[in-house]
């Protein structure tokens, strides 16, 4: 886990899920804006139904032509 500025990376890549679902919370508990990488094929499916539990903004990471990156936010 990584910060640029205000934005906490969390690199997932490699892990199966529920594993970037679980570091994405970590990484929420101290930051209000978390990107994730996970390149899980699972990982859209808990990212999302997390996002939805906690009331976070999801959005697939516009900057990256990459799948697998998403900006969770807190609303």
């Amino acid at each position: 886990m990584t910060s640029d500025a205000s934005t906490v990376i969390v690199d997932a890549r490699g892990m199966r899920c529920p594993w970037p679902a679980l570091r994405l919370a970590r990484a929420m508990r101290g930051a209000a804006d978390v990107l994730l990488i996970a390149d899980d094929p699972q990982a859209d499916r808990e990212v999302t139904a997390l996002a939805a539990e906690h009331g976070w903004l999801v959005e697939a990471d516009a900057a990256s032509a990459d799948a697998g990156r998403w900006r969770v936010r807190r609303r």
